[in-house]
């Protein structure tokens, strides 16, 4: 056996780029939400123009956060542990480098077509058939990059993190192609290949597998390699993380149905769907269970690292919210929270709580060591996290109780028969709980914009770190 020091040089100038880019679409993501939920709360800030409309920015305002937010910080990450894991450089980087630039593209075409009112109408698939195909382009670019990584690695094991990127992006290269097949009727107009009933379940396949595997696989892959190197400890249990993975794997793909409880859709595919979903939360907890106990014997970190503290209430939050979907899913429950509040609620609890917390997590750690920098101010990084804290609560509380409240007045009725409320009653009694909503949002935007400062600080000047120590290989 001889011992080499590989001289190769990781590509970080990549994980750089999708790194800045993960904090700035952030920003702008969330500044679109802080809008709409202002818009919500008092429509007279509609101003009368279609391009600043709800409608025309709610798709925005999710695009921006799932796939410029959410998809650069899945880039960066990913782009790092398995460069990290593979001890080898990323395979083609040409090819990599229009991963980063075709993904802007993207997110800069959807700012421009969405409010100006292109949109194929499918939740979370909006953008245009042009659009769709430079998504699967670039989403096999991806494929190619990562996976050819994976083959020039210089060990023999693949780390658990990689197989959650690997199956994050194959799910999504396979749910995108299909569901946003399509006929083009114009440069930017198309109508969907599928009709009906049909069409509703190829969506919700596709826009629960999103969440499945975009917001759960890919930021699960986050979570075991970032706990583990912040905490500076094992994963709690190797074998629990296998087992993780093959069972969210073969089981989030059949859950789709559950968004379309009380439809056209065949009444067993609904129970399918529920039973499916009931399941899922074996392996969620497993895996949240895997990630907090990773911390075991080193509880008392989380007193002093605020870093620590985003990504552990992260997966704290992915298991409350895996425990509250497949709650949701079942069909009694679903009957009150069907078209509530409480779904918004439970969307924000995974989508700020779990994401947004573990990707911001994991950019605390990236960025000062990426441009081989000490961090700026700790102190920072605890006031953001309090602040975002606050405001996580403060959303879902108040969507959680006005969610509820619809569903019960909506399925109040007299002893005559008809109903004891109006819809406009419904309306006029959430109020409160739009503007408690807009209160948390505004607060998780300043905690963005918190960290917008402290990083770039952190960039500009500060303290220069240790510089990663040779990797060394066995061969």
């Amino acid at each position: 056996m001889t011992e080499n020091v590989i001289s190769e040089q990781y590509n970080y100038k990549i994980v750089r780029q999708f790194a800045i880019m993960t904090v700035i679409w952030g920003i702008v993501g969330m500044t679109v939400g802080v809008i709409i939920a202002a818009q919500l709360a008092w429509p007279v800030l509609n101003f009368d123009l279609p391009w600043f409309s709800f409608g025309r920015l709610r798709p925005l305002h999710t695009n921006a956060v799932i796939f410029a937010f959410g998809g650069s910080a899945l880039f960066a990450t990913s782009y790092y542990v398995v460069q990290r894991t593979c001890y080898a450089s990323l395979f083609s980087p040409k090819l990599a480098s229009f991963t980063f630039w075709g993904w802007q593209t993207i997110i800069v075409s959807a700012v421009i077509t969405l409010p100006l009112g292109y949109t194929s109408s499918k939740e979370y698939a909006e953008l245009e058939w042009p659009i769709d195909l430079l998504i699967a382009l670039v989403w096999v670019s991806y494929a190619v990059v990562f996976f050819g990584t994976i083959v020039k690695r210089r060990v023999k094991h693949i780390y658990v993190a990689n197989w959650f990127f690997g199956a994050f992006i194959i799910t999504i290269a396979v749910l995108h192609i299909f569901n946003s097949m399509a006929l083009p009727v114009g440069a930017l107009k198309s109508y969907s290949m599928y009709s009906g009933v049909q069409d509703a379940m190829i969506q919700w396949w596709y826009g629960h597998n999103a969440v499945g595997f975009f917001l759960t696989a890919g930021f699960l892959g986050i979570m075991y390699y970032f706990i583990p190197k912040q905490a500076n400890r094992p994963v709690y249990s190797y074998r629990l993380s296998v087992v993780h993975f093959w069972a969210i794997s073969f089981t989030y793909i059949w859950a789709g149905a559950h968004h379309l409880h009380y439809t056209a859709l065949p009444d067993w595919t609904q129970s399918l769907g529920m039973v499916m979903s009931l399941i899922l939360l074996a392996p969620s907890w497993g895996g949240m269970i895997n990630g907090i106990m990773t911390l075991s014997g080193s509880w008392e970190k989380l007193r002093t690292d605020p870093i620590l503290k985003f990504l552990i209430v992260s997966v704290s939050f992915y298991g409350m919210s895996t425990f509250e979907g497949p709650m949701m899913a079942i069909k009694t429950v679903n009957a009150l929270s069907h078209y509530t509040d409480w779904t918004i609620g439970h969307v924000h609890s995974g989508a700020l709580g779990w994401v947004a917390f573990i990707s911001i997590g994991a950019m605390y750690y990236l960025i000062p060591r990426l441009f081989n920098r000490e961090i700026y101010s700790n102190s920072l990084v605890e006031t953001h996290f309090w602040i975002a804290t606050i405001g996580v609560v403060l959303y879902i509380t108040a969507m959680w109780i006005s969610g509820i409240m619809q569903g019960l007045m909506w399925r109040a009725i007299n002893a005559d028969g008809t109903l004891t409320y109006s819809f406009i009653e419904s309306v006029q009694a959430t109020h409160p709980f739009y503007v408690i909503r807009l209160l948390g949002g505004v607060f998780f935007l300043t905690g963005m914009l918190i960290m917008a400062y402290n990083l770039a600080k952190t960039i500009s000047g500060a303290k220069p770190a240790e510089a990663d120590v040779p990797v060394l290989v066995t061969h």
